[in-house]
Order: C-alpha cells, then sequence, then structure tokens
C-alpha cells in the first residue's frame, strides 16, 4: 500500500514537472532559433546560456531556503499558487481545444520573431540584440519552469528529483530542436499544456487539502484520483463548449 501511494505521487509529480518544462522550453526554443537563424549562432547560444546559468542560480538559493518553511504551511501556499497557475493553463487550454481561441502556433511566432529581428541594424560579430533577445526569451519562459521545480519539488520533499527531471527536458527539447529546427509546429503543445494545467491543479487541490491537515484516502494515491476527475471535466468542458459554438452555425443555417 505504501509502495502504491509512493509511487502515485512520484509519478504524477514526474508527469507535472516533465510535461511543464516541456512545454516551456519549446516556447523559448523557438525564440532561439529564430534569433540564431536571423541575428547568428554565436551571440544566441552566449545568452541562452547566461539564461540558463541565471535559472539554476536561482533554484540553488531558493530550494534549500524553501525547505525550512513548515511544510504544513509550504503545501497550503504552493497548493494555492498552483491552483491559479493550472486554471490559467487549464482555461487557455479548453478554448483552443473547443476552437474559441486560436491555437499557439510555433510557425507562426518563429515567423514573426524573423520578422522584427530583420528590420533590426545589420549585425556586428557579437551581437548584442540577439544575446539580450536569446537570453529574455528563454529566462523569462525558464521562470515558470523554476516556479513549478521549485513548488512541486519541495512541497513533495523530492526536489532533487523535481530538478532532474527539468533537466532531462531541457536537454531533450533541446537535442530535438536541433534535429526538427524549424518543424516546431508539429509537437502537439495545446495537449501537452492540457496535460500540465490538470496535473497543477490536481497536485494544487492535494497540497491544499494537505496545508489544510484533510485527510486524503489512501495518501498520495489520492492524487490520481484528482488527475482522472479534472481530465474527465476538462473533456466534457470542451464537448460542451463545442456543441455551443456550433449551436448558432447550425440554427442559421437551418433559417
Amino acid at each position: 500500500m505504501i509502495a502504491t501511494a509512493v509511487s502515485s505521487g512520484v509519478v504524477v509529480l514526474v508527469g507535472a514537472v516533465f510535461l511543464a518544462c516541456a512545454v516551456e522550453m519549446v516556447e523559448a526554443l523557438t525564440i532561439v532559433v529564430a534569433v540564431g537563424h536571423t541575428r547568428g549562432w554565436r551571440s544566441a547560444m552566449e545568452g541562452t546560456g547566461v539564461a540558463l546559468l541565471a535559472l539554476t542560480a536561482l533554484v540553488v538559493a531558493l530550494g534549500p531556503a524553501l525547505t525550512r518553511v513548515p511544510l504544513s504551511a509550504l503545501r497550503l501556499v504552493v497548493g494555492g499558487v498552483l491552483l491559479i497557475f493550472g486554471m490559467q493553463w487549464l482555461r487557455k487550454a479548453i478554448l483552443r481545444a473547443s476552437g474559441l481561441k486560436a491555437m499557439h502556433d510555433e510557425d507562426a511566432i518563429y515567423a514573426a520573431k524573423v520578422a522584427e529581428l530583420q528590420s533590426l541594424a545589420d549585425r556586428p560579430d557579437r551581437d548584442r540584440i540577439a544575446f539580450v533577445m536569446a537570453f529574455k526569451g528563454v529566462f523569462l519562459e525558464g521562470l515558470e519552469v523554476v516556479i513549478t521545480v521549485l513548488t512541486l519539488g519541495t512541497s513533495a520533499h523530492r526536489l532533487g528529483l523535481a530538478v532532474a527531471v527539468a533537466a532531462v527536458a531541457i536537454v531533450l527539447v533541446g537535442l530535438a530542436g536541433v534535429i526538427v529546427a524549424r518543424q516546431l509546429s508539429n509537437v502537439p503543445e495545446n495537449l501537452m499544456k492540457t496535460g500540465v494545467g490538470i496535473l497543477l491543479v490536481s497536485y494544487g487541490t492535494f497540497w491544499t487539502g494537505e496545508g489544510l491537515r484533510v485527510a486524503w484516502p489512501g495518501g498520495d494515491a489520492f492524487l490520481a484520483f484528482f488527475v482522472g476527475l479534472y481530465a474527465l471535466v476538462v473533456v466534457g468542458l470542451v464537448a460542451l463548449l463545442r456543441r455551443g459554438a456550433a449551436a448558432p452555425t447550425a440554427e442559421g443555417v437551418l433559417a
């Protein structure tokens, strides 16, 4: 029973961290590839490297400090934060899946970024603009990764595991970027974001209850119940919104 509970918590933690990091890094990769192709790879890689070092420093500095906070208070605060983040991810994913919001198009983002860069001044050997844009893109997208890693890792008392999973996700996305380069639109990003939203909301609900000293049946294994519950809610909402969007069209055709 204990082994099952522990493994369930670990699976949800690994899934949430990996998907969240992969999604954010795909968006960062779009910016870096656009900068590299347009302004030169040297400065783009330098900006990316400095951003990754800055993000690593944040994890090293803040991680040990968070472990000193009482667990119940930490989980209550983190649960609230994850609920907010998760609801935002789910809201956008549901609207996109139901056709009420345009899909996130990495090719369009890439093209827009290239056009913006090409409109700027000619680049020197060491390009300050390329460095700054690559740094900003990676750092801002990576900041959400840091928040996810710190909140999930410290609350589960598995910060090392969360950091390792995040590092694997970053490396895999980087390797994929080398292979597919500009074919980023093939990544099922909306599906990944939906999964991240479900996992974050599930963790947020679970840890908010833990912070309020709710005794969940089965301990950490109850996370699987929340994942299944929120997945069903999302599927239901998407179907409902699609039906609502199609109804006016059908009425117009009949009229």
